[in-house]
């Protein structure tokens, strides 16, 4: 079929970000691959001067990939729950993205991601479905120049190594942790490579509560150290996540304000804790599949666990909550049985596992968020909640950030990129 070139604008124009996607992924492994990647940061970006960073490497992707000819310059509609702002007010990035639960919160304050990186192909299908663009995959592998200038680096990087669990899980297998475990604790300082390079006017960084106390201590004072040695102010805080959703999630989190920037400082505060007190009741749902029910092999085998550990003295064993309070922290081995957060249910049967939905309220996710007929499971889906960020709490604390760096920064960050944006 033939189109002139006035009907084929049209016929862009009237296209959506989701028709133009099913274009750039041929086949399954391109979740993989970072061709992807490029392409979407590259039409998220191709408005500002962040496009320069991806537009080679991207149209070399669209060349290879194209069938016939296309103008991927033309706009077009993201039909996507979260799409990037119009007239952002600054720039970040989004390191160890998961399922964006940061970006988030900084894009509610108006800031454009302009590069993001997560590695698990599951995660990034999540991030896609809801803002438009494929997280490029291994940061290690990723060359700091050529990440796009930015004002705001955020990252919730790999706990494993610093978490109450993934410590004595390693220390049974006979491995390292902390910054000894090789796969994971080392990634801290791609982070420090990177602010060392692109010299962001700010950062937040999110890890477990146990990343202070881990080897007497002596983590946390090489990460703080690292990070004023690159410049930069820094103060941090564990905050609770109970105070926003109805779930006991301690998280620490690690702010810096870059010297050179302010001078004089940044009078940056984290934000109060909220006198709201959320109920489990207030994330359940009403009809509940009974696929969630737990059988009577697993629930009994529940029990008899938390007896044995009772008996012992110890505290390990399900949690059945209660549903005018909150429940135990959400982890990502939810998937296996459940038993850190099931539900009492009436009429003699067994308890549940809380649906991947009510997991995304239990988190904080907007109700927008999407998260069916994207491609994920059921089990895929509690790995990314149970690895992700209650973002009631990064958006208290996004919120502080920005407007601190609003009051006390000479030069707001943000005509920079409106001039690049209305251009």
């Amino acid at each position: 079929m033939y189109y002139t070139k006035d009907v084929l604008v049209i016929f862009v124009l009237s296209m959506k970000y989701s028709q133009i996607r099913k274009k750039l992924v041929p086949k399954e492994s391109s979740w993989i691959d970072d061709g992807v990647a490029y392409a979407t940061h590259y039409l998220q970006c191709r408005e500002n001067g962040s496009s320069n960073y991806y537009q080679q490497s991207a149209e070399d992707y669209l060349t290879i990939i194209e069938e016939s000819d296309f103008d991927y310059s033309i706009p077009f509609q993201y039909d996507v729950p979260f799409p990037p702002p119009q007239n952002p007010d600054f720039k970040f990035i989004d390191l160890f993205a998961g399922i964006g639960g940061i970006r988030l919160a900084f894009q509610e304050q108006n800031g454009k991601c302009v590069f993001s990186s997560e590695w698990n192909k599951y995660a990034k299908k999540t991030y896609d479905a809801n803002f438009g663009e494929v997280p490029f995959g291994d940061i290690t592998k990723t060359d700091e120049k050529q990440i796009p200038d930015h004002d705001i680096l955020v990252g919730g990087f790999p706990c494993q190594p610093f978490s109450i669990a993934g410590v004595s899980k390693k220390k049974s297998l006979g491995k390292q942790h902390g910054f000894l475990d090789e796969t994971q604790g080392t990634l801290f300082f791609d982070i420090c490579r990177i602010i060392k390079e692109k010299r962001p006017k700010a950062f937040l960084l999110e890890n477990v509560k146990n990343l202070k106390s881990h080897d007497k201590g002596n983590t946390f004072k090489v990460i703080e150290k690292t990070l004023k040695k690159l410049g930069y102010n820094v103060t941090s805080k564990v905050l609770d996540a109970k105070h926003y959703v109805p779930q006991h999630r301690e998280r620490i989190f690690i702010v810096g304000f870059d010297i050179k920037e302010y001078p004089n400082g940044v009078n940056f505060s984290f934000p109060e804790t909220p006198k709201s007190e959320p109920m489990m009741k207030d994330i359940l749902q009403t009809r509940v599949d009974p696929k969630y029910t737990l059988s009577d092999k697993l629930w009994n085998y529940l029990q008899s666990y938390a007896q044995k550990h009772r008996e012992k003295g110890n505290g390990f064993g399900f949690g059945l909550v209660n549903k005018e309070g909150i429940s135990r922290t959400l982890s990502a081995r939810y998937y296996k049985d459940g038993s850190e957060v099931l539900v009492p249910q009436s009429k003699g049967k067994n308890p549940r596992r809380l649906t991947p939905e009510e997991c995304k309220r239990l988190m904080g996710f907007p109700e927008e968020y999407k998260i069916k007929n994207i491609g994920v499971s059921d089990t895929q889906l509690y790995k990314q909640f149970g690895n992700s960020v209650a973002v009631p709490v990064v958006r208290a604390v996004a919120a502080q950030m920005v407007e601190a760096m609003r009051k006390y920064g000479d030069a707001p960050v943000v005509e920079e990129v409106k001039e690049k944006v209305n251009a």
